[in-house]
């Protein structure tokens, strides 16, 4: 687990896939105030095991482990994409260890999407990327994002996590809904959304109607990315949530 400063209330970030918990670092910066900031790798990427089983409640597990290792009370989990749906698992089936919940734009159920379409895509990168410069080049509003994805290598640039690993952990989000782990969340929950969204329409708002109390914000320009794509209307969004919930 990667601390990043602060203290408090633990506030524990989770990246999307084929991230890592570096990723968060501009994120970390405006939130030590609130409390004591941690990114945490998930396996298979950065510096996390390349292991299996990659499912969403082994995901789960490993977060909870980590907030135990913590042992300093219920944390707040934020998530993008991928991690948005380990926060929901984590909140649902370890209520006791979650504060609240803050998820980017993910959609419960992706049913019938393959990870053949992003096969095609993530393959025609041009791997290795000559320079950090070619990689923010290439892919232009989310190139400081995709920047800390990556490493170097003597042949240059290389994504840090395996696509092949990453193909089997989006599969199961193909095969899956999660409404039933939604509808488990009894913790504030806030859901940053795209304009550009990626994900099926309309389903974050309807997590925001099954979840007693919970928030939906759509963010006007992003797409998938909206903590780096609009990063002022996400912090705006993100500190009122937690200056409620921390009763700041």
């Amino acid at each position: 687990m990667l601390c990043f400063g602060g203290s408090g209330v633990p506030i524990v970030l989770l990246h999307g896939l084929m991230g890592r918990a570096r990723t968060w670092w501009r994120v970390a910066e405006w939130l030590r105030p609130y409390g004591a900031v941690y990114g945490l790798d998930a396996r298979g990427h950065g510096s996390a095991p390349r292991v299996g089983p990659w499912t969403t409640e082994r995901f789960a597990e490993d977060v909870a482990a980590a907030l135990r290792t913590l042992d300093a009370g219920p944390a707040v989990l934020i998530g993008h994409s991928m991690g948005g749906l380990h926060a929901w698992a984590t909140a649902a089936r370890y209520p006791e260890l979650v504060r609240a919940v803050v998820s980017e734009d993910f959609a419960p159920d992706q049913r019938g999407r393959t990870v053949e379409t992003w096969r095609g895509y993530f393959e025609s990168w041009p791997v290795p990327f000559e320079s950090l410069g070619h990689v923010r080049e290439f892919f232009g509003d989310a190139g400081e994002y995709f920047a800390d994805c990556v490493e170097e290598r003597e042949d240059g640039f290389h994504l840090v996590a395996d696509l092949e690993d990453l193909y089997v952990i989006a599969a199961e989000w193909g095969r899956r809904d999660y409404w039933d782990v939604v509808e488990a969340i009894r913790c504030p929950l806030l859901l940053v959304e795209g304009e550009h969204t990626a994900m099926p329409p309309g389903q974050q708002a309807a997590v925001a109607a099954r979840v007693p109390g919970a928030k939906h914000l759509v963010v006007p320009g992003s797409a998938h990315l909206p903590h780096d794509e609009a990063p002022e209307t996400y912090r705006g969004a993100v500190e009122a949530f937690l200056s409620q919930v921390l009763n700041r």
